[in-house]
């Protein structure tokens, strides 16, 4: 019995590792290939179908967003997108404080930790899931380019309820496509972001969340910027 011990033991050990290798190698490729072709499905999707909200979703090229869209959600979700590496640690610090003294928590995920978890991750929290997302944040600012990261980010996120992605929301709720969204209508669905099923009564009406005021302004006060004009064109 020991002897057959033995033997199945490093049996096991050779096949485990083999399948981490093989995962290994097989994430890597597909981490990879979004660089250039947009994710079938995520989990998240996944999990809106499973929920009965449905699934609406259609991908568009960058090119074929309104800049106004591609301006309003960085002014609302990441301002410091174009310089940083990918984690803002001042912004990360500061949620961290308000954390410790205060009930109600406050994020401070930037797009590309945001892109990390809605395309290759599960919604929740976890240390290990908040590790994963680490690796995969640095993982697609290595090989993805910021552009590719903010395309992506705009295809993925959930803009409503059971809606993906800026030409989704676009059709839901202007009847028209992400490319001739207006300064105003791009700023109501950024102001929805932080919690858009709830919020998606407003966008239907035409309020927009609480920050959608704030947006408008901050969208003035850096559409200017070099770095971001870079980005969005």
């Amino acid at each position: 019995m020991a002897a057959a011990n033995k033997k199945l033991l490093p049996r096991i050990w050779r096949i485990v590792k083999r399948v981490f290798i093989f995962l290994f190698f097989f994430h890597l490729f597909y981490l990879l290939l979004l660089k250039w072709v947009d994710p079938p499905i995520t989990f998240t999707q996944l999990g809106s179908l499973f929920r009965g909200d449905g699934l609406k979703r259609d991908y568009v090229p960058f090119k074929e967003m309104s800049h106004y869209a591609k301006l309003a959600v960085v002014t609302s979700e990441d301002q410091l997108f174009p310089d940083h590496n990918g984690f803002d640690f001042k912004s990360i610090e500061k949620a961290m404080k308000h954390n410790r003294k205060s009930k109600s928590l406050r994020g401070a995920s930037t797009i590309s930790q945001q892109v990390a978890k809605n395309v290759f991750l599960w919604q929740g929290r976890s240390w290990i899931r908040k590790g994963l997302e680490t690796y995969f944040t640095f993982m697609i600012e290595l090989f993805w380019g910021k552009k590719r990261i903010l395309e992506m980010y705009l295809n993925v996120v959930e803009m409503g309820r059971g809606i993906y992605g800026i030409q989704a929301a676009a059709k839901a709720n202007f009847k028209k496509s992400a490319a001739q969204l207006t300064r105003q209508e791009s700023a109501l669905i950024a102001s929805c972001l932080p919690n858009p099923k709830v919020y998606a009564t407003k966008l239907k009406s035409r309020i927009g969340g609480p920050k959608y005021s704030w947006i408008l302004h901050q969208m003035t006060n850096i559409q200017n910027d070099p770095d971001i004009q870079k980005l969005i064109q």
